[in-house]
C-alpha cells in the first residue's frame, strides 16, 4: 500500500484508485459513518447519499478531508473524534474513506431526465408540494424542507418516498444534545372538551406536547389534560400513486429538485 498519510494539507489523496484502501475504507465508513450516511454511502435519515458525484460541501478530495476532519458548523456533520464513536480516525483512516467514497460514486447522466421547469409549475401548483413542504424559503411547513433534498438523495429514493411516504421516515435522535432532529412521528390527540387534533409533533417531554396540525396551526398541549394522546410512523403526506401524479410528472418534479440543490 501507499506510503503513509500524515499530512492533512495534502490537496492529493495517497490512496486514489487503491482498490485496497478502498476495501479498509469501506471498514471505516461502516464503523464511523453508515450511521448517518447509510450501508453503502446511499444516504441515512440524517445524512446526505454520498454516491453522488456532485456534492454540496466538497468537490475535490482535499475538500472531503477537511468536512470530515473538522465538521461542518451549522449542520449534524461533526468533527472527527466528537461523535461518540470511538477516539477519531487518523489521516490514514480519513484518506482511505474518501477512496472508498470514490469508488461508489456514480456519475451523473449526460441529460438529467425530467423537466425542471415543468416540475416547478407542479410542485407550487397541481401537485400540491408546497402546501406542506419549504424550498428556497416559499411553502409550507408541516412537512420537511426540501431545498437540499435532490443533492441528498437519489433519485430513486425520493420518487420511493413521494410514492411510499410512510416506508422512510427519518429515525432521527433523542439525545439531550439536540445535536440530530426528533423524529418524525404523527400525533393524534383528543382535547378534555372533545376536540380531536392531528399534526405533526414539534417538541415533547413527559408533560406536554408541541404539535403542529394540517393548517400549521401549533398547538402547546399538557398531556395529563388529553382524553386520548396517540403517536404513529404513519406520514400525514397522502402517498401520490400514478393515478395522482403520473411517472412523468414526478420525474419533473425530482428534476426541479435537484435542479435547486444544484444551485
Amino acid at each position: 500500500m501507499a506510503a503513509t498519510a500524515t499530512c492533512a494539507a495534502d490537496d492529493h489523496n495517497p490512496y486514489a484508485a487503491d482498490p485496497k484502501a478502498g476495501k479498509a475504507g469501506e471498514y471505516e465508513f461502516r464503523i464511523n459513518c453508515a450511521l448517518c450516511h447509510g450501508l453503502g454511502a446511499h444516504g441515512g435519515g440524517r445524512g446526505p447519499d454520498l454516491t453522488q458525484a456532485q456534492k454540496k460541501h466538497a468537490h475535490s478530495d482535499a475538500e472531503l478531508f477537511q468536512v470530515i476532519s473538522n465538521g461542518i458548523p451549522g449542520t449534524v456533520m461533526p468533527a472527527n473524534g466528537t461523535n461518540g464513536q470511538g477516539v477519531g480516525m487518523t489521516d490514514e483512516e480519513i484518506w482511505q474513506i474518501i477512496t472508498y467514497i470514490r469508488s461508489v460514486e456514480v456519475k451523473a447522466p449526460a441529460k438529467p431526465a425530467g423537466s425542471a421547469a415543468h416540475g416547478k409549475e407542479l410542485f407550487y401548483g397541481d401537485a400540491n408540494c408546497s402546501l406542506c413542504h419549504m424550498v428556497e424559503g416559499r411553502g409550507g411547513r408541516l412537512g420537511p424542507e426540501l431545498t437540499g433534498v435532490g443533492g441528498s438523495r437519489t433519485r430513486e429514493a425520493i420518487i420511493d418516498s413521494v410514492r411510499n411516504p410512510s416506508r422512510r421516515l427519518a429515525w432521527g435522535l433523542t439525545e439531550a444534545t439536540k445535536e440530530f432532529p426528533q423524529e418524525y412521528e404523527t400525533v393524534a390527540v383528543v382535547t378534555a372538551d372533545g376536540k380531536e387534533i392531528k399534526g405533526v409533533a414539534l417538541n415533547e417531554d413527559n408533560f406536554s406536547v408541541q404539535m403542529m396540525d394540517a393548517s400549521e396551526q401549533i398547538f402547546l398541549l399538557e398531556k395529563d389534560e388529553l382524553r386520548s394522546f396517540k403517536k404513529t410512523r404513519e406520514s400525514m403526506m397522502p402517498t401520490y400513486n400514478a393515478d395522482l401524479l403520473s411517472d412523468k410528472d414526478l420525474e419533473d418534479v425530482v428534476a426541479y429538485l435537484v435542479s435547486v440543490a444544484a444551485k
